[in-house]
């Protein structure tokens, strides 16, 4: 099976195609937990470089802080670290956290002020801030900010190279790709995010059982 290079005519079509399948597999769900819009942004933080359940203990951690952004503001640095240590990197992260709240901060801590503000806006504002990259910045915008920005992550990239895509190396340029294919919709790129996410985890090493299995041609290269 030959690739589609992200100029390919068709690309746009495989890449609709595949959350076609995926969709008509798992029936709609609301992947994200249902969190106020600040914890949303602190989970984005605490999950990354491991796994929710992780992120959620230092969530829990946090008690009434983690939906109170005025309370992360005036916790001293160590002490939020080691509330968070179940996250791992936990030193980092506090750091970042304090830099989110202190972005936070600018629209007092308002959501509904945020949300007045264009997406290329956040989104420039968003990655100026330490430990913000293109994927978290994306899951900011989509899951707490309710903004169109979708996101790209690990199972995003190898599902679409598994199923023939030469997947752009760029960020940018695969998250643009994506966008172009399907429409701007908020309420969709999250549930399509969580496709992926939900796909990969089940079945990306259980080939056989997969929906994508006609179409997907399996490389050593892009397993985990």
């Amino acid at each position: 099976m030959s690739r589609l290079s992200a100029h390919s005519p068709n690309q746009r079509t495989l890449i609709r195609s595949v959350f076609a399948v995926l969709e008509s597999h798992y029936g709609y769900f609301d992947w994200w937990p249902d969190t106020p819009p600040y914890q949303t942004m602190l989970g984005t933080i605490l999950v990354q470089n491991t796994n929710w359940r992780n992120a959620d203990k230092a969530l829990n951690n946090l008690g009434k802080s983690a939906n109170n952004p005025h309370l992360i503001e005036l916790l001293p640095l160590d002490e939020l670290a080691q509330k968070i240590r179940p996250s791992g990197y936990f030193n980092q992260k506090a750091i970042k956290l304090k830099a989110l709240t202190e972005w936070f901060k600018v629209y007092q801590y308002d959501i509904k002020q945020v949300r007045e503000i264009e997406l290329s806006t956040l989104r420039k504002e968003l990655l100026a801030i330490k430990g913000v990259g293109g994927e978290t910045a994306d899951a900011i915008l989509v899951y707490a900010i309710g903004k169109p920005s979708f996101v790209i992550d690990a199972y995003v990239r190898r599902i679409f190279e598994r199923n023939g895509l030469e997947a752009p190396k760029n960020y940018e340029t695969f998250r643009l790709l994506v966008e172009q294919a399907i429409p701007a919709d908020t309420k969709r790129y999250a549930f399509y995010h969580g496709l992926m996410v939900e796909h990969g985890q089940q079945f990306c090493n259980k080939c056989a059982l997969c929906p994508l299995v006609s179409s997907c041609f399996p490389n050593i290269l892009f397993y985990p």
